[in-house]
């Protein structure tokens, strides 16, 4: 019944006649990108339009997210975040946007817990062998980020602090050229989100040392997790989250909501998630605005906890 109550609202409060697009501030092949494709194919089922992905990388997701700012508020231009875009907030200090003023939160996406991985040639198959390889060629072991402030450089800094490590920061371009590099063996280490280093884990081309959520993944339960691995108070998840320019009318923040969350409840799409330890959310843009607060204040304590700065 709520299912087609929330259909109703769809088509009762905007009906699209063209198709929409969803800005990713990042480049393909990351996590993000993976979230907003699989949201536009059921959306686009849902509204009878298509929802194109467009990805802008470049300066930590900052390009992609002032251009979605700047867009006209009528529903056509939506803008996938995560945690990154929250990090923004506080690591960058001249921002041409405002994360909080210039968008209208619509819902949370999902969440997904990251993993450690390593290259096969790492002689580390545990969090605690790697710390003490780390220990004992400090500044030597290279990790792969997305970029300066992306989820894999938090992922990776914050346990840095946490082991007294320091393992030595590589900055790619987005989430696809950071996986390539640890593929190829460029780096040594990687923070990944689950879902896109799972493939590579089952290759053997990417051992995976522990997760960074609270419980193991449903995906790889034999995989130990960061906190039984020595680090009690380690925990790290990756979100994704829907926004549209702020003036954009009620009504149709409350209809793309309401079709966001029946793509998501789908069972098709849920068993696809589900597969990759990814949980769908679809909250409403209310749950999402107090969420997406908590988060910027939350990272904005790491930032300054850890000295992270980014211009």
């Amino acid at each position: 019944m709520a299912a087609v109550l929330a259909a109703g609202a769809v088509h009762a409060q905007w009906t699209p006649t063209k198709p929409v697009r969803c800005i990713v501030p990042s480049s393909p092949g990351g996590a993000a990108d993976a979230s907003a494709r699989l949201l536009a194919d059921g959306v686009t089922r849902v509204i009878g339009q298509r929802v194109v992905v467009e990805n802008r990388a470049g300066a930590s997701g900052n390009i992609g997210s002032e251009l979605a700012a700047r867009a006209t508020p009528d529903g056509y231009t939506w803008l996938m975040i995560n945690n990154a875009q929250a990090a923004n907030v506080s690591l960058f200090k001249n921002l041409s946007y405002d994360l909080l003023r210039d968008f209208a939160p619509v819902t949370q996406v999902d969440a997904a817990p990251h993993v450690v991985v390593v290259h096969p040639t790492l002689p580390a198959k545990s969090i605690g062998e790697l710390v003490k390889l780390a220990r004992a060629r400090p500044g030597q072991l290279d990790y792969a980020s997305a970029g300066l402030g992306t989820v894999t450089f938090l992922a990776a800094e914050i346990f840095n602090a946490q082991a007294g490590i320091q393992l030595r920061h590589v900055p790619y371009r987005g989430g696809g050229e950071s996986l390539t590099s640890i593929v190829a063996g460029e780096t040594i280490v990687y923070f990944s989100p689950l879902p896109v280093a799972l493939a590579h884990m089952k290759s053997g081309r990417l051992r995976a040392l522990a997760v960074t959520s609270k419980q193991r993944a449903a995906a790889a339960p034999e995989i130990p997790t960061v906190a039984e691995s020595g680090y009690p108070k380690y925990e790290f998840s990756l979100w994704n989250g829907l926004l549209v320019p702020a003036k954009t009318p009620r009504e149709i923040v409350v209809a793309v909501r309401n079709a966001a969350a029946l793509a998501l409840n789908a069972p098709e799409l849920r068993s696809r998630m589900s597969a990759m330890s990814v949980t769908p959310m679809a909250g409403s843009p209310e749950d999402f605005s107090a969420f997406l607060k908590s988060e910027v204040e939350a990272i904005a304590a790491v930032v300054r906890r850890l000295n992270l700065k980014a211009d």
